[in-house]
């Protein structure tokens, strides 16, 4: 008897997914549990095993395919000898299988302004410029008339004529333009042969199903979240010499997760903060529990694993846990519960040396906080101008759940506990 494998739900927000490697072929007998394909889902790549066992007939979507949830991917039978001609695969329709309706088939033009629909931005449709297939490439340039004189000159003095425009008959360079042109030194240095290409040549790779679904919500977040934005400079010299007093007596951690520490003392001070915002109900959601997410960059997009009951947590216990955190980001194996259901965000850039940036705030999550690099620079201590280490925090808020004088307070508790960095081994 045949039966029909789908496309599972791996995770909450999963609403297609894309099939990196399959563990069987077709004609394989495949055991209950037996891993039988991959799924590279908005969030991770995760393994599928089988639930029944049966012999794997035929594989509907191969390999870099993608699949909305509860498609086909897959023709099974309970014995080898079965048919499977005529048998419907069951399941939900693929996307291009959808009937479009007469009202949508005359496309709109493209206009400069996106519309909003149904609760998401339209963005106008890409309609590329084609290369400029009639480009003229430079051609290497004729050689200077110039004067027998301003020849041997040139040579003596290692410059390059083409450099110059003469000022002799037929604009012909003499001796006396000479002063005007560049060495070959300068000329060749960073000289590069013009790729045959024509101008305007592009290709287009598709999204990784991960950057799809952060852009998508992203996009939703800055169009609908009433962001507003709050900014503090941090000294950090006492962070600084903490942190090598910890390394000295062999406790390695990170400014990081000195800061993830110093935030969470901060949102135990700052319930309002720690909060969220539900927009199909237009409700406050206030956290019971601080737990926060730390924004790791992956290939193909961003992953925000979490560090859970951050505020009851030491500095060494956050280290460790966000090391295992973030090579389990890299290596797409993270659990669902590792990064669903955080209530505040950290993203820091700083290792990158960035000064300051702007973070768009992840939902239903109402706050977060943007960590730019350690710079030095002059600062005032006791009326005198001194060299200080300096790092800048920017808080987004939502404006529906937060207000801008929580907001300032918290970033302030926020300063205090990094210059005071000793409070936050206690």
């Amino acid at each position: 008897m045949p039966f029909t494998v789908t496309m599972p739900k791996l995770s909450p927000t999963m609403e297609e997914g894309t099939i990196t490697k399959w563990h069987k072929n077709e004609g394989d007998y495949v055991k209950a549990g037996d891993v039988l394909f991959e799924v590279a889902t908005d969030k991770a790549t995760v393994e599928h095993t089988a639930l029944d066992p049966g012999y794997l007939r035929k594989i509907l979507i191969g390999n870099g395919k993608e699949a909305i949830v509860n498609q086909a991917v897959a023709i099974f039978t309970l014995n080898v000898g079965e048919s499977i001609e005529g048998y419907t695969p069951e399941g939900a329709p693929p996307k291009s299988a959808a009937p479009v309706p007469a009202s949508e088939k005359k496309a709109e033009a493209p206009t400069s302004t996106p519309k909003a629909t149904g609760g998401a931005m339209q963005q106008p449709a890409f309609v590329p410029e084609p290369p400029l297939t009639n480009y003229v490439f430079p051609q290497p340039a004729k050689e200077q008339r110039a004067s027998p004189l301003a020849k041997k000159l040139a040579e003596e003095k290692g410059v390059d004529l083409t450099t110059v425009k003469g000022t002799g008959p037929q604009h012909r360079v003499m001796s006396r333009d000479l002063n005007l042109a560049q060495p070959d030194a300068v000329v060749a240095f960073g000289r590069q042969e013009v790729p045959k290409l024509a101008p305007g040549t592009y290709e287009e790779e598709p999204l990784t199903p991960m950057r799809k679904i952060v852009g998508q919500r992203l996009q939703e977040a800055k169009t609908f979240i009433p962001h507003f934005y709050v900014t503090q400079d941090v000294s950090v010299c006492a962070l600084n010499s903490i942190r090598d007093h910890l390394r000295n007596v062999g406790v390695k951690v990170s400014f990081n997760d000195l800061i993830v520490r110093a935030t969470a003392l901060a949102l135990r001070k700052h319930p309002e903060i720690n909060s969220g915002y539900n927009s199909e109900s237009a409700s406050l959601i206030r956290f019971k529990t601080i737990d926060i997410s730390i924004a790791v960059t992956v290939n193909g997009g961003l992953i925000t694993p979490i560090v859970r009951h951050a505020d009851y947590k030491n500095v060494g216990q956050i280290s460790t846990e966000v090391k295992a955190l973030a090579a389990r980001a890299k290596e797409g194996k993270l659990a669902r519960e590792e990064y669903t259901g955080g209530s505040f965000t950290i993203s820091n850039l700083g290792m990158f040396g960035i000064s300051e940036f702007i973070a768009v705030i992840n939902p239903p999550q109402a706050a977060i906080l943007a960590i730019g690099g350690m710079e030095e620079r002059p600062v005032v201590k006791n009326g005198q101008i001194a060299v200080g280490k300096v790092m800048r925090l920017t808080l987004s808020a939502d404006h529906r759940v937060i207000d801008g004088a929580d907001a300032a307070k918290f970033l302030k508790t926020v300063q205090f506990y990094l210059e005071n960095p000793a409070m936050l081994l206690v």
